[in-house]
């Protein structure tokens, strides 16, 4: 591999080392400058690539994984894609199960990477038969096959602890004084949580939950209420029971958004900074627009944004379903 002149043996090698691009526009009336990592140059598009790669590496050692084994998870669509590429090039099957609220773009894309999609209820509890958890637990089961579990396998965080925050605090120079990331399976947030305040336990962990989350309660109380949980149009990022990838000593805030701000500022980042986003890269952004006055002169704030525009073209930046929503 040559990463000077980014010749690559596959296309997992291009996996990482994500380029930090400076907001302008949406930021303008901050008093520091604002960075946002931006994971959709990955080669699946999202940050998910990072996890997809650890989490089959690590299963390869361990023996969980075989060779022409199946691979089963349940994804909002992005660790279905990282996990995608990296099994097509080292022959592994794949079946993933996803929640009906996704995008009609995400399913497409995995079925063109080859793997198999089951499509489930969203408004179910996790325990339900019928929820993406279960289908994928019982497919996994009846085919012998081998179920990553993003969720609750540490080796997701682990992937940020040793890409993510080391990449951040070469490219800040050790600077960074703000990290800012979606919620969700907790291994983008907390991963790389933990290697930045190694560096410098004063690094501002700072996570960003949607309105219907359990998250933002069970962080300000240590209380876990599944009940509190209500449907969101936000994609990929919430939960609505605790991953064991979170620690609440790495983080220091989590900032609730609302679905509608969230997905104008995905429409505000790509026509005012070029940057063609996702929903949770929108969220995270609105989250970070909210928590302006945490910020000081001097402070050098960076937000993630996941993925890529193209997953959500036909919700996000479809006006006639923005409208019938209520978004516009």
């Amino acid at each position: 591999m040559n990463t000077e002149k980014r010749v690559f043996n596959n296309i997992v090698d291009a996996i990482g080392n994500t380029p930090l691009v400076k907001l302008n526009s949406i930021t303008k009336d901050f008093p520091c400058a604002v960075y946002a990592k931006v994971e959709y140059f990955n080669p699946g598009n999202s940050i998910k690539d990072r996890i997809a790669l650890n989490l089959i590496e690590d299963a390869e050692r361990s023996g969980k994984l075989k060779p022409g084994g199946t691979i089963v998870e349940c994804t909002s669509g992005n660790t279905g894609m990282g996990l995608a590429l990296v099994a097509l090039t080292r022959g592994y099957k794949c079946v993933f199960t996803l929640a009906d609220k996704m995008s009609k773009e995400k399913i497409d894309i995995l079925r063109a990477m080859g793997a198999e999609v089951h499509v489930c209820p969203t408004d179910v509890e996790p325990e339900d038969p019928r929820s993406y958890y279960s289908v994928a637990a019982r497919i996994a089961k009846e085919r012998d096959g081998w179920n990553p579990d993003q969720y609750n396998n540490l080796c997701n965080r682990e992937a940020h602890y040793k890409s993510t925050g080391p990449e951040l605090w070469a490219q800040t120079e050790g600077k960074i004084t703000h990290y800012i990331a979606s919620t969700g399976t907790g291994g983008t947030l907390v991963g790389t949580g933990m290697y930045l305040k190694e560096k410098n336990p004063n690094v501002q962990i700072m996570g960003v939950d949607p309105d219907g989350s359990i998250l933002k309660h069970w962080f300000d109380t240590g209380e876990i209420k599944p009940e509190l949980a209500r449907v969101y149009a936000v994609e990929g990022m919430g939960e609505d029971f605790i991953p064991e990838n979170y620690d609440r000593k790495y983080i220091d805030h989590i900032e609730t958004i609302q679905d509608k701000e969230s997905l104008q500022m995905c429409r505000r980042l790509a026509k005012e900074e070029g940057l063609f986003c996702g929903s949770s890269a929108g969220a995270a952004v609105q989250g970070l627009v909210q928590m302006k006055d945490k910020f000081k002169e001097g402070d050098v704030v960076v937000v993630i944004l996941h993925d890529h525009g193209s997953r959500y073209v036909g919700k996000i930046y479809n006006d006639d379903w923005m409208k019938e929503k209520g978004f516009l």
